[in-house]
């Protein structure tokens, strides 16, 4: 038996922290829907570490949307439908690919600075997409260049309280209505915070793996307590993994990019042998799941724990001019991304599934919304297009705010 709440509390003699909006987590879904509340709302954000500690930092490749003439939603749709084998919701895909550009254009307007060639953003190509519309920043720090310019603009803002390292243990609902969150302060101390609406921001649940690209936060708390909740979860089966993370001795499990195989490398098994024409037409740039089960089969084919992603044809002003990140950390384990093949196996990245919401990121609970990895918009579904995750969090972060305004003043308890 799963119990209601984690703790027995007596809530009323809490201290209470009155505010309009709870943001509990970071990234970008938080950041981004915790600045666009504030225009018009009091607003904290909860976060269990800092600003910064979110997957979003550790997003390399970009972010997806129609910008290009050449372009178009429809051609976005099909990419996304595909990859998610057949189980997207059509609707919450429509949402996504038509909405995508403005948010982009929001990220620009908050200040972020993406990548540039010529005077026009430079795009680039990922696996399952039939065009170039990856928007990318500092070549692949795609996610810290959103997060830095958030984050700025969030702490710089009057109407958003931040408290870093506090953990939150439990929503808190009554009459089928979410009215806020119990939660444990730095020194263990416990407060009830109330608001109208509360906004689960939390990220995914990597950290259930043994091998993850994930940080150390994303343990899958909001999903957690979502559900103790009475919210519907929905598609957690699906676990994307991610096909090339580094496997080196010493080194932890960092991304390689699948922007990297979007600029041309290729992968090779133990004996050097490319083998994705064996497994799919799009090569390297199959969907996720094609490739990270394809490398699992020359895995124990060749009895190795890797293979090798290699990018040594193309020129070394290429590699580091839109890969610094990734050559500066190869590099200090004795690997030269321009010269050496890298090895690499699949590790667990992305959930799926999450807190199930419908096309305004609301959940089944009044009052409680989710937005990002912990949620389940039925964008996805059984499989992620590469670079869709942080077009979701901004479309829908939208949404929720709209949805929001419409919502009455909380009643007492």
């Amino acid at each position: 038996m799963i119990p209601r709440y984690l703790v027995d509390e007596e809530l009323r003699k809490l201290p209470v922290v009155d505010t309009d909006v709870i943001v509990i987590g970071a990234g970008i879904a938080g950041l981004f829907t915790a600045i666009q509340s504030s225009e018009r709302h009091s607003v904290l954000m909860i976060t269990k570490k800092s600003l910064l500690d979110s997957n979003t930092r550790y997003a390399q490749g970009g972010i997806a949307a129609v910008t290009s003439p050449e372009d178009s939603p429809a051609f976005h749709r099909q990419d996304t439908l595909i990859a998610g084998a057949g189980l997207c919701k059509h609707e919450a895909v429509d949402v996504l690919v038509h909405e995508g550009p403005k948010g982009v254009r929001d990220l620009i307007r908050m200040g972020t600075q993406f990548d540039q060639e010529n005077g026009e953003y430079a795009l680039t190509k990922e696996g399952a997409h039939s065009q170039r519309r990856i928007l990318h920043a500092n070549g692949d720090a795609t996610g810290y260049e959103i997060v830095r310019a958030l984050s700025e603009k969030a702490m710089d803002d009057p109407n958003i309280e931040v408290w870093d390292d506090h953990f939150v243990i439990d929503l808190i609902t009554q009459d089928g209505e979410c009215c806020g969150a119990l939660v444990q302060r730095p020194d263990g101390t416990r407060v009830l915070v109330r608001g109208k609406a509360t906004i689960l921001c939390s990220g995914g649940a990597g950290q259930l793996y043994r091998y993850t690209t994930n940080p150390d936060i994303a343990t899958g708390d909001g999903i957690a307590m979502a559900y103790r909740a009475g919210a519907y979860v929905q598609d957690v089966e699906f676990i994307q993994f991610h096909p090339t993370s580094l496997c080196y001795p010493g080194a932890p499990r960092f991304l390689i990019s699948e922007a990297v195989r979007g600029e041309g490398a290729v992968l090779r098994n133990i004996k050097g042998e490319r083998f994705m024409e064996r497994y799919h037409e799009q090569l390297e740039l199959a969907p996720r799941d094609v490739v990270a089960r394809a490398i699992v089969s020359e895995m124990e084919l060749t009895k190795s724990t890797f293979v090798y992603i290699d990018i040594t044809h193309e020129s070394e002003e290429l590699v580091k001019r839109r890969f610094p990140n990734i050559y500066e950390f190869c590099l200090k384990y004795g690997l030269d991304l321009t010269m050496d093949w890298i090895p690499v196996a699949p590790a667990a990245h992305y959930t799926m599934g999450g807190v199930k919401t419908d096309l305004n990121g609301e959940t089944n609970i009044k009052r409680l919304f989710a937005c990002g990895e912990v949620s389940s918009t039925g964008v996805h579904g059984a499989n992620r297009l590469a670079s869709n995750s942080l077009s979701e969090a901004i479309v829908f972060g939208r949404r929720i705010v709209e949805r929001i305004e419409k919502l009455e003043p909380l009643a007492d308890m």
